[in-house]
């Protein structure tokens, strides 16, 4: 199969996270930024990386992100007038996909507005994150799924250990779906479509899909 081809332009901590991700997920990644020293910390761990300005639009053109599936702009808080710059180049040469990071709900609208097809905020998105598992009971990770939808970690509470969750009943109880169970192995974690048969354990990991307040009701009541 082929790879995905990934253009990452911006290399601070999240561009560089990003970059490092989907390149171990098996995506092809050009990662391009204007610090040499960035490049170099990249380069080892992506397909490509290359030196350049990418408000420069003749260098921007010369990697081709029309011919990318997807196109990163992951430049920083610190340079939001180059990154509604170089979101509105990526949507002039053709990139078929731009995903442009936002710093606040106004940076987010001229970002759309000059041809981002899709805007992320990392940093709200995490305390968004963080918040949930900090005032949620048990609960590790939590990811929005798209209307009221979450998928919840939920680690496996004390009331639940030894039972299955045939006896749980959590669907009807809760109205929550449990799509996977993640259990520690002599592999490491794995992960297992559920059985409703078997016993849960201390440790276990249960993936839960649910809207939010059903996820958080579940958290109080167990």
């Amino acid at each position: 199969m082929v790879p995905r081809q990934t253009l990452v332009i911006g290399l601070g901590q999240f561009g560089m996270a990003l970059a490092r991700s989907l390149a171990q997920h098996g995506s092809e990644v050009l990662a391009v930024d204007s610090d040499p020293h960035h490049i170099a910390d990249i380069a080892p761990h992506v397909a490509d990386a290359v030196v350049l300005d990418a408000m420069d639009e003749a260098a921007l053109a010369g990697v081709a992100p029309s011919q990318r599936d997807n196109c990163v702009c992951a430049i920083g808080a610190d340079n939001r007038e180059g990154s509604i710059i170089v979101t509105a180049l990526l949507r002039l040469l053709g990139a078929p996909h731009i995903i442009a990071r936002a710093t606040d709900k106004v940076h987010a609208r001229i970002l759309s507005l000059v041809g981002a097809h899709e805007v992320v905020n990392p940093e709200k998105n995490y305390g968004e994150r963080l918040a949930i598992r900090l005032a949620w009971r048990n609960v590790i990770n939590a990811l929005p799924l798209g209307g009221d939808l979450v998928l919840t970690e939920l680690e496996a509470p004390e009331s639940f250990w030894g039972r299955t969750l045939a006896e749980l009943e959590l669907p009807r109880r809760h109205s929550v779906t449990v799509s996977a169970v993640r259990r520690q192995t002599a592999e490491g974690m794995v992960a297992a479509i559920p059985n409703p048969r078997q016993p849960l354990k201390r440790g276990d990991i249960l993936m839960l899909v649910s809207t939010e307040d059903d996820a958080r009701r579940l958290t109080e009541r167990v």
